[in-house]
């Protein structure tokens, strides 16, 4: 078993915006559904699941960026995760 530690980091990166992704859509559901009322769910589970996804992802880039000689292209993106997805954590936040 390999640990996340000896993944490339081109991969991690493409996984911290999947999960970072995934994590916004689903925290953006119970928005428009208090909107909208397509459903009757509670909102907590779901906040919960997409916060979850978005420190994951959130992690996942932090982990780049702490990596040795790495090239400065990828710091780049990994540092734009680190804003983005600490700015839309902080959106979500603000927003429960």
């Amino acid at each position: 078993m390999s640990s996340w530690m000896d993944k490339a980091p081109e991969m991690l990166l493409k996984r911290s915006f999947l999960f970072g992704l995934i994590g916004i859509i689903i925290c953006l559901i119970p928005l428009v559904n208090t909107n909208f009322q397509f459903l009757q769910v509670p909102h907590g589970p779901i906040n919960g699941i997409g916060i979850a996804l978005q420190f994951f992802a959130l992690s996942i880039a932090v982990l780049v960026l702490r990596r040795r000689k790495l090239e400065e292209k990828l710091k780049d993106k990994a540092k734009k995760m680190v804003l983005v997805l600490g700015v839309a954590l902080i959106y979500f936040f603000m927003v429960i």
